[in-house]
């Protein structure tokens, strides 16, 4: 395994860390920032696997997110590729990675409340989780951001695309937002990162 790996996840997790990285045919890179994903899994064609993980996440998320994506990796070698990806099978297979992390030396006593919550069921995406996701984001180094939940109704706003947006009313758990180029409504998570917009 990189030990440049070790570098992005907190210390207490290290060990742990590497006896799940210690299989042969698994690789791990760590690339620039994706703004639709925090990493993935796949197999390659000529046998190997590999996990990627964004850069730019705090020491918090990206464990999380390396354990996620290696939860995919076992939970297709021990059931096959025919199971969904976030199915039982995965979420069972998380839970029982994630378990061993779930403790103090490792995560702020905020998080683990949040945590464990989370991972009764986890989710294909700790973001739609928005209580843990905007923990999380505080640990960030971006603690001016602003979240979409944040605006008032009829503010005006951009994504990190440059598309433009007007907040609209709360559903029960989405935002809706029109776009201002063409009038189409979408529905935002409410901790979408965005900017303001004067």
């Amino acid at each position: 395994m990189q030990s440049a790996l070790l570098e992005y996840i907190p210390e207490a997790a290290r060990p742990l860390v590497i006896e799940l990285l210690a299989v042969d045919n698994l690789n791990v890179k760590v690339k620039k920032e994706r703004k639709t994903r925090h990493g993935d899994y796949r197999a390659l064609s000529n046998g190997r696997h590999q996990i990627t993980i964004n850069s730019n996440l705090n020491s918090y998320r990206f464990l999380i997110t390396l354990i996620h994506e290696i939860a995919h990796f076992e939970a297709y070698q021990s059931y096959g590729r025919s199971i969904k990806p976030h199915g039982k099978e995965w979420k069972h297979t998380f839970q029982r990675l994630m378990l061993p992390f779930l403790r103090p030396e490792v995560f702020p006593s905020d998080l683990l409340p949040l945590l464990a919550r989370h991972f009764k069921n986890p989710k294909a995406s700790s973001d739609t989780d928005a209580p843990l996701a905007l923990a999380l984001k505080r640990y960030s180094d971006a603690p001016d951001t602003t979240y979409v939940f944040e605006l008032s109704v009829d503010q005006i706003f951009k994504l990190y695309n440059g598309r433009v947006f007007k907040r609209g009313n709360q559903r029960r758990k989405r935002i809706e937002c029109l776009e201002v180029s063409t009038g189409k409504l979408y529905l935002f998570n409410p901790n979408a990162e965005v900017e303001i917009i004067e």
